[in-house]
């Protein structure tokens, strides 16, 4: 039987930043926690508007970002992002709670380019972040 709890294949570069944008203070911190064992600094936001702007700031190699959030949503925030020259490139995967295909297609219509159904253990974000970071196997946003 194989471990889901084992770490990445890669080390990440030092320094390399994932931003995680959800409005949930637990989510947040089980998702830093696990990036931040895999050797990531993490960024964190409450809200899409905040994720935007450390986005710009930041400059992270990844962003998960949540749909549901107050004020600004993902679907909002993810488009403001693709239509920023500075963050444009930055690779965009969709969170939800909700694994309809309508949030899958809606992400990927507006820029995302992949999708993650809430909850997911330490061994399925490892392989998303490895996936998307590591191996190339991305999809181009909006497709």
């Amino acid at each position: 039987m194989r471990d889901r709890r084992r770490n990445l294949r890669h080390r990440p570069d030092p320094g390399s930043k994932i931003l995680v944008v959800d409005d949930s203070r637990t989510v947040r911190h089980s998702v830093k926690r696990m990036l931040q064992q895999g050797g990531f600094q993490v960024l964190e936001a409450a809200d899409g508007a905040q994720g935007v702007e450390l986005a710009k700031r930041e400059r992270p190699r990844l962003i998960l970002m949540d749909i549901v959030m107050p004020e600004v949503n993902g679907f909002q925030a993810t488009r403001r992002i693709r239509r920023t020259e500075e963050t444009a490139s930055i690779p965009i995967v969709i969170m939800s709670g909700d694994r309809e295909a309508t949030h899958r297609f809606w992400g990927t219509r507006i820029g995302a380019n992949d999708f993650m159904g809430k909850p997911f253990q330490r061994f399925d974000l490892y392989r998303r972040v490895e996936k998307i970071l590591y191996d190339n196997e991305i999809s181009p946003p909006g497709t």
